[in-house]
Parts: C-alpha cells; structure tokens; sequence
C-alpha cells in the first residue's frame, strides 16, 4: 500500500514498467517517449544528486518552472527525499520570487532557463540562505548560462545534478528508496502560494493525503483507463494541472506536453490522439471562436448549414437532458413533464443531429484526434453558451470545482450523469453552503460554499492567523465561493464571496490593490474590479463629479449637467488615460491584470446598497445592480 505521491510511483513502476509516462518534443518538434521505468531511474538518481547538495527532509525547494519533462522529475525527486517544493510559473514578478523562496527559506532552486536563473540571481542580497541554483534547459540558453555568475550561489545545470546523483546512486542505491520509504501520507509535498499583486501572497500546504484522496475518488465520477494519453497545456504549478498529472501516474497513463496555444494544440491532439485534455475555459472558448472564424470565410450555404446544425444540436441536447432526467433541479421540477416537453423535440431532431454528425461535426472532431473522450475544465466556470456549443457538436466537456486550498478537486459533473450547469461533490467530500442567516441554505437559495474532506489543505504556510480565519476545528473550509444547492444534490457557482477572481484563463486575480490603484486617481471616487470566468477584467468607475466639472471648466469643454458626464467622449478619454496609467507593467501589474474595459457610473456607492455598514463594497450585491453594465463589458 502506498502512502505518498513516490510510493505510488514505485507501485505503477513495478506492474508497468514498459508503459510510457511522457511525450516530450525535441528541437525538431518530434515527441519522444520515456518509459515509467526509465523515469523512475531518473528520479532516483536526481533525488541522490539534490541528497549531495544538502537537501534533506522537510527542507523546502524552489521550483520555478512551467510545463516540461524535467518539471515532474524534479517534483518526484524532491518528494522522494521527503523534502517539500515551492512551485512558480515563469511568468512570476521578483517581488513575488523574493517573497516566496525568503519566507520558505529555500536553500536549492530550480530555475527552467537562464532567463529565470537570471531573475533569481538579481534577488541574492534579499535571499541569504540560497546556496544552489539548478538551471533546467541549458540547451537552448548555453552561452547565456555560461555568463551566469555568483560568490555566493552555485549554478549548475540540471544535468550536472543528474550525473552527481549517478555516482551516488550507483555507490549508495538503497539510500532513496529508504527515504521513500520513511516518508508519511501527512508530510507536507508541496507550498503552493496564490497569486498576490502588492500584497502578500498566502503558501498553501498540501499534503501527500491531499492528491491521493482525490486519486481513490475522481475514478468514481469518471471512467479513466489504463494507459491513456492525455495533453498536457496548463501551468503544472497550479494545483489543478497538478493532480491531472498524478492522475495520469496513478493510471500507468501518458503525458503529451503541449501549448495553450490553438495551432499548436490543435496539430498536437491530432498528432497524439488523446483521450483527455485538462484546459481552462478560455481555450475551449477559444477553440469555439476558431471553429465560427473557420466558418466565415465559406459560402453562404456552408454557413447557413453550419449553424443551423449547431442550433439543432443544442435543441437536441437539452431534449435529451429533459428525457434523461438531466435538467438542474433549483425549484421543484416534474420529470413526467420534462419527459413530455422533451421526447416529441427529441424524436424530431434526432434524423437531423444525425446528419449533422455526418455533414458538420465530424470534421470539427477531428480536430480533437481519433481518440478523444472528454476535457476536463477548471480554474473558472464554463460560459452556458461554451457548454452547450461543445454538447451540440458532440465534445465532452467536464466542469470542475475547487481551489488551491482543496488541492484543488470538490467539485466535478459525473461523466455519467451531466446535470448542465452544476457540479456535484467528489465522493467522500462533505459540502454545505450556509445562507447570511449562518442557517444551511435550501435548493435555490444562495449561501458560501463550505467544504471538507480528505484534500483540504494543512493550512497556510507560517500564517496560523489566516488558517484560522478559514478553516474551522471541525475541518470545515470556508470556500468563500457562493453557490446553490439543486433538489437532486448538485449545486452550482453563483459567484464569489471572496474577492479573488480567476479568469477563463485561470488566471487568479487580487482586485482590491487593483482598485486601490485606482482611486489613487483624483478622478476616481470608486473603482470595482469585474471579470470573474471572463476573458480579461472590467472596471465599475465611480468618477469624482468635483474633479472631473474642474477638469472640463479648466480645458473649455462644454457640458449641459452633471448626470451627462459619464456620456462625454472626453470624460471617457481621461478615464481611460488615468486607468492606463496606474495599471501597467511599470507599476508592478501583470499583462492580465490590465482593465481591458470600463463603465462610468452616474450615482455614488450607498451603504446599504452596494456598501457594507463598514463601508466595504459587497461584491454580490454590485453585480446584481449592475449586471447590465457589466453584460455590456464583455459582449
């Protein structure tokens, strides 16, 4: 029996040892298969090679890395010593780096390339206690690697590491599979720290309990396979791509790394065929955009086909919903009903969505290669219309739910029995959602989504006081997400009590530094950040009526009253410039934390309305107000 993510390893090893576990692309683009035996050794002999740089356990480790085969290595090495990885993404700021490898006390990085070697090297002064910085691709970045120099801070390349752990290995070769042994379900695999813009980001701690209680229950929703291919495109760092790849372990599977990017992805699932992607959903809103740009450039006719089959798909899956009892049951529904209102739709538009099998959607398939079952969505609500694009055409698509603090899993729709729109628990993980009253919500009725189970985080890293504040003695985790139960089970994501907001890219975004920003403008009383499961993120601009009458009295700008500023092309101008000038790469803002749009509002924020009695702004209630407004930012 296994206990940990190594052990687990070394028990797929020794039942199928042949079966490839990545493909991986070379210079050339050609995909090359390792084996799980041939990565194992490779684990073994990098874990002895990090033993010989003084990693022990429970020493944390940088990881600063996205998708590549020598991430999952390092990953597996450093969990095999016992030890702990601090996983980053490339495109992580050196505030960020500074305050995550200083607070962890990390001693050994990795870093991908020279570019984030480069990065960490610059924040030497800040980072006393790190002695070794383990460059991944030299291949590509040699003659920059070589210029890489430190008194204080060896680098060496991650083959180097390897070859040292070769030696010791090969003197010692019982010495990692013993710290495998020793190591418990309830060590600490990882510190995973949410996105932070200004403030300080919070170090999740995830155990080894926490990814293999969602690997004994995610086989309960859906029916994975032994040896199959999944597509690798999401950042490995976050959680969610994470414990797609320990699914992939667990099942003898394969790995294919790929990019997010349509070209690229679309030739790739054609030329690996797939039976699983992990994808957030701006890619599948993307691939959606693809397939109706495609479409414009044909005739009339091919058009006109196209989406009259589109439409008939989408009629026919929602009969087929209504007849498999399948409709989300939010109020009280009759099934005898549904049954009528579908079977007679369904009967009709069967000999049609068949042709349409035949006509359209074939060669849409096609694209997702030979053999494909189903996407698995997370970081971010599918868009209804995203959802019922890809039922139309005959795609699976799994919604999932969770966070980083849930390792990430609490949420998935069954394989088996798709309710749209909603998620149903994962088994064995105990969901309430309480109302404003503190009382359990009934179907329907909105309330904050708690959760326990066997994936709930240890707690926040050195931040017992912010562990508290969500995690109760009960074990119960306040999501800080509100949702709503269905009569059948199911619940579904109305919005987030909390203020973070994750993009359809899965991008998490703090919006209060951001709004902080911004009323730094003295043209802007009040700023809220919008844009939850959107593309990019949209601003409610509440404009300081004083400021702005100065403003146009000072440049002769003509104006009737003040309820018509908000329509001045001027007014929109200025705001526009201020928001472009307090939100940008020089004043520490990543390119997705950018306002790609904005709404002037006419009235001030009242307590009561939009504020709290503490003056704090109710984000549920804003977009309940203006949901109009914000429609209108993202159509």
């Amino acid at each position: 029996m296994y206990h940990t993510i190594p052990q687990l390893l070394q028990h797929i090893v020794q039942q199928y040892g042949s079966n490839e576990i990545q493909l991986a692309k070379d210079d050339e683009g050609i995909f090359h298969a390792t084996t799980y035996q041939e990565f194992y050794t490779e684990v073994l002999q990098l874990a002895a090679g990090l033993h010989t740089l003084g990693v022990k356990r429970e020493a944390n480790v940088g990881l600063i890395a996205d998708n590549r085969k020598e991430w999952l290595s390092a990953d597996m090495a450093i969990l095999a010593l016992g030890a702990t990885d601090v996983p980053r993404g490339r495109d992580a700021m050196p505030y960020e780096l500074e305050f995550i490898l200083k607070i962890t006390e990390s001693e050994v990085c990795f870093a991908e390339n020279s570019e984030q070697a480069w990065k960490i090297l610059q924040l030497i002064p800040q980072l006393p206690l790190l002695k070794t910085l383990i460059i991944m691709d030299t291949v590509h970045h040699t003659g920059e690697a070589e210029n890489l120099t430190s008194d204080t801070v060896s680098i060496l390349t991650y083959e180097e590491v390897l070859k040292a752990g070769k030696d010791y290995h090969t003197q010692h070769p019982k010495f990692v599979e013993e710290q495998i042994a020793a190591s418990k379900n309830e060590d600490v695999a990882t510190i995973i720290f949410t996105s932070g813009t200004t403030g300080e980001p919070k170090g999740v701690m995830l155990t080894h309990q926490n990814f293999l209680f969602q690997l004994e229950q995610l086989p309960k929703v859906i029916d994975f396979h032994k040896g199959e291919r999944w597509l690798s495109v999401l950042p490995v760092w976050h959680s969610f791509e994470r414990i797609l790849q320990y699914v992939v372990v667990s099942q003898a599977s394969t790995i294919a790394y790929s990019k997010p990017i349509g070209k690229i992805m679309l030739v790739d699932l054609q030329r690996i065929n797939p039976a699983w992607m992990g994808s957030v959903p701006r890619i599948w809103e993307a691939v959606k955009t693809g397939v109706y740009q495609s479409v414009k450039g044909k005739s009339v006719i091919s058009r006109s086909l196209f989406h009259f089959f589109v439409w008939v798909g989408g009629q026919h899956a929602k009969a087929l919903d209504l007849v498999a009892n399948r409709m989300p049951k939010f109020s009280r529904r009759y099934y005898i009903l549904d049954l009528l209102l579908g079977i007679i739709p369904l009967i009709l538009l069967t000999p049609f969505k068949l042709l349409g099998n035949v006509l359209v959607f074939k060669t849409i398939k096609k694209k997702f290669g030979r053999n494909f079952r189903a996407g698995v969505s997370g970081g971010g609500s599918l868009s209804t219309s995203v959802d019922t694009f890809f039922k139309a055409i005959g795609i699976t698509l799994l919604d999932g739910y969770g966070l980083t603090e849930t390792a990430p899993v609490i949420g998935l729709r069954n394989i088996k029995h798709q309710v749209p729109g909603t998620v149903s628990p994962l088994p064995e993980t105990e969901i309430k959602i309480i109302d404003d009253r503190g009382n359990p919500a009934k179907p329907g009725q909105k309330g904050v989504i708690y959760a326990r189970g066997g994936q709930v985080m240890k707690g926040y890293y050195k931040r017992p006081d912010l562990t508290e504040a969500v995690l109760d003695a009960q074990g119960w985790l306040n999501t800080g997400d509100i949702g709503v139960w269905t009569h059948s089970g199911e619940y579904a994501i109305r919005g987030r009590a909390k203020d973070t907001i994750v993009l359809s890219g899965g991008e998490n975004i703090e919006p209060i530094p951001i709004e902080s920003r911004l009323r730094e403008s003295e043209y802007i009383e009040q700023a809220v950040i919008v844009g939850q499961d959107k593309k990019y993120l949209g601003a409610l601009i509440v404009p300081d009526t004083k400021q702005l009458e100065r403003y146009l009295i000072e440049n002769n700008i003509p104006y009737m009253a003040r309820f018509e500023l908000s329509q001045l092309p001027e007014v929109k101008e200025l705001l526009n410039s201020e928001i472009n000038n307090l939100i940008g790469a020089k004043e520490g803002f990543k390119s997705y934390e950018r306002i790609n749009r904005f709404a002037i509002l006419n009235s001030t924020f009242k307590v009561g309305q939009e504020l709290s009695a503490k003056q704090e702004v109710m984000r549920h209630k804003i977009n309940e107000i203006y949901a109009k407004e914000i429609a209108l930012l993202f159509s």
